[in-house]
């Protein structure tokens, strides 16, 4: 017991930060080849304080745990506080290793600076997950836009790939603006409320800001610059036209983490909702409309898809609708199931896009008008799509089940016809899903590329199989994804009253 409490007093979490920092320096230092060997040790590093923090975690205690606090503009009250009450952090080290693993061979020239900026945006995303100050919060959110940027536009497979990082980084900076215009509102607010004059009376502080009470007025205003700068990044109708445009254009690997990696609809539970909830109460509506819009829109559309990336793009675009539509019940089994969803985002649409990268990497095409009889000559391949496929879409003994059933209760209980709606969507789902399933991998081999692509590599089988472990294991033992966001998840609507 001494020695768990010798570790929890550790600073797991800036250590966590700094790891793949100091792997950036490492990729710096030695021989260009070993770049991917650099990355991939440092994230497996990485696991263990990620790792340790999950079995340190006191399930009944709904505050952030493992806080540390370090200086940063003391004048303002903005500071580097780090918190954490869930497991995005190992499940998001586990997708960087994918993408790590996935980009292994196919990285053509400056490996080092590739490499490097997938470790910067590691630090980044972590830091997003982490931090406890709206501020550095802030800092971290922007700093993901940098390494996305060059990753998409330099090593893009499409002829448009700059156009596709051009775009998405433009449509994350106007997003930005309502973000940072909320942040600034909520720190004069509580200057004003504590009575003391800017900006001795500032306060990023996360705790400190739910604590402050708004005006009703304002708070419409913060919880709307909150939810438009949330929703770009989601993203959500009708902000959500970046999305098939990276994955058709952009590296498919990273396309895998914006996919896996849902930080929207994670700033929407954690900021929009605690940070302005009469507001977002009132405006329960608006949230049940567009996730409803978001299911139905990106179904149809993945629907009427002949490339593999757009319609995997599209269809992650129908779940985090069920996410928001979770959000917008605003009761426990509605938020566990929001952040369970958001769980399975990394390893079922992460996974998924990370075995089309394996495609296209081998037949230089994911068109399915260039595909068919694929699952003749890599039955492995196909057999991890199919189940991570129907894993996406609820079935029993995945964890896709848990997640979606909660949700759907949820919404038949406060929003009955969203509800509905949201199934209808789920059904329209396994349509685009079966349909370009056929066409990809069964049927006659009509491609001489396709007759000669070779199954999953040893690295590639490594993480499928770990994915589909981990599918498999909270999907038949929710509990252990449950029991863990429980006492938070009570906390979080107990803050709304």
């Amino acid at each position: 017991m001494g020695q768990l409490d010798t570790i929890a007093n550790l600073p797991l979490l800036s250590t966590l930060l700094l790891l793949p920092l100091m792997g950036i320096a490492a990729i710096w230092l030695i021989p260009v080849a070993k770049a991917q060997h650099v990355t991939l040790f440092t994230l497996t590093i990485a696991l263990i304080p990620a790792i340790a923090v999950i079995f340190l975690l006191d399930k009944g205690n709904p505050d952030f745990q493992f806080v540390e606090l370090y200086p940063w503009i003391p004048a303002l009250d903005a500071h580097f506080r780090f918190g954490v009450d869930g497991l995005f952090l190992p499940l998001t080290i586990l997708l960087f290793i994918g993408v790590t693993l996935a980009s292994w061979t196919n990285v053509q020239g400056l490996h080092r600076v590739y490499f490097s900026l997938l470790l910067l945006f590691a630090t980044a995303t972590l830091g997003v997950f982490m931090s406890i100050d709206a501020l550095a919060f802030f800092l971290f959110w922007e700093l993901t836009l940098v390494p996305l940027y060059f990753l998409i536009s330099l090593w893009g497979i499409g002829p448009h790939r700059r156009y596709a990082a051009t775009k998405y980084t433009l449509f994350m900076l106007a997003g930005g603006i309502p973000l940072l215009l909320a942040i600034a509102v909520l720190a004069f607010n509580h200057a004003e409320i504590i009575g003391a004059t800017p900006p001795a009376g500032l306060s990023f502080d996360y705790q400190a800001l739910i604590d402050t009470p708004l005006p009703a007025g304002l708070e419409i205003v913060v919880f709307l610059f909150l939810l438009i700068g949330f929703a770009v990044k989601t993203p959500l109708f009708p902000l959500h036209t970046w999305p098939p445009i990276v994955a058709l254009e952009g590296p498919v690997p990273i396309a895998a983490l914006l996919v896996g990696l849902k930080l929207g609809a994670y700033g929407i539970i954690r900021f929009a909702v605690p940070l302005a909830p009469t507001a977002a109460q009132e405006l329960h509506w608006l949230l049940a409309g567009l996730g409803v819009i978001g299911i139905l829109y990106g179904a149809l559309a993945a629907l009427n898809q002949t490339n593999l990336r757009r319609m995997l793009a599209y269809s992650s675009m129908s779940h985090v609708g069920l996410v928001v539509l979770g959000i917008a019940s605003f009761n426990q089994q509605g938020l566990q199931g929001a952040v369970f969803q958001l769980l399975n985002f990394v390893m079922i649409a992460g996974g998924l896009f990370l075995l089309t990268g394996y495609l296209h990497h081998r037949l230089g095409s994911t068109d399915l008008i260039h595909l068919g009889g694929v699952a003749q000559t890599m039955p492995l391949l196909a057999a991890f799509f199919m189940f991570l496929g129907l894993a996406s879409l609820g079935i029993p003994g995945s964890s896709g089940f848990p997640a979606e059933f909660l949700i759907l209760i949820s919404a038949l209980k406060t929003h009955t016809g969203a509800g509905l709606a949201a199934l209808f969507g789920i059904i329209i789902g396994a349509g685009y899903l079966l349909n370009s399933y056929r066409q990809c991998f069964y049927g006659p081999v009509l491609d001489g590329q396709v007759r000669a692509a070779q199954d999953l590599r040893p690295r590639e089988l490594f993480t499928m199989a770990l994915f589909s472990l981990l599918v498999l294991l909270f999907g038949l033992f929710p509990g252990l994804v449950l029991d863990l966001t429980q006492a938070t998840a009570e906390s979080w609507l107990n803050s709304l009253l």
